[in-house]
């Protein structure tokens, strides 16, 4: 199914969180929401394959630690999104689509 592309509009900010903020709903360790305005992740998708880590060429991405969460215990976390530069790399090599990208 992949990230939804509206959460900017359909889901509400419920913190901030290594900079960026996290769209709800949130229930850790289980449910983790999205992080990033610019640079989204879908941290209930994310699966920690390090693809979009490799795939940044301005190291938009690093590891946050998720104990507990079922699909992976670290995400890559969007902690950089100002950097973005709409490259598309992460959206294109994530396995599971939980990245969407979106200029200010």
């Amino acid at each position: 199914m992949g990230i939804d592309p509206n959460y900017r509009t359909n889901r509400p900010v419920v913190k901030q969180e290594n900079g960026v903020k996290v769209y709800g709903p949130i229930d850790p360790p289980k449910i983790l929401g999205i992080h990033g305005t610019i640079v989204g992740v879908d941290f209930d998708l994310c699966i920690a394959d390090g693809s979009c880590i490799t795939a940044c060429p301005v190291d938009v991405f690093h590891w946050t630690d998720t104990p507990g969460h079922p699909a992976s215990e670290k995400k890559a976390d969007p902690v950089n999104e100002q950097a973005c530069i709409f490259c598309m790399a992460c959206v294109n090599v994530c396995p599971v689509a939980a990245i969407d990208v979106k200029p200010p």
